[in-house]
């Protein structure tokens, strides 16, 4: 298969290893302490582990598209923030 096309670059491989390690490392935790951990969070609904990696997730591709559109192409600080709100997601939503 031709995947030039793509423009795979080490940190566009990077990128999609994390998510795959996140989602593997979410079924694992699934499977060891099944159940998805529910809880009503500042959101004022039920979410689970799943639901709060999805709004992480989703959260800092914004966080990501907005430092692009504002800051410029150095996106480590987008990266640090993305983490502090990942943290903040799985601890209070």
């Amino acid at each position: 298969m031709d995947f030039t096309w793509m423009a795979w670059t080490l940190p566009t491989a990077i990128f999609f290893l994390v998510i795959l390690g996140l989602i593997a490392s979410m079924a694992v935790w699934e499977y060891l302490v099944p159940g998805g951990s529910p809880r009503v969070g500042i959101l004022h609904f039920e979410t689970t582990r799943g639901d709060r990696l999805f709004v992480s997730l989703l959260g800092s591709a914004f966080i990501h598209l907005a430092w692009l559109g504002l800051v410029g192409p150095s996106l480590w600080w987008a990266l640090a923030l993305s983490v502090v709100y990942a943290i903040g997601v799985f601890r209070y939503v």
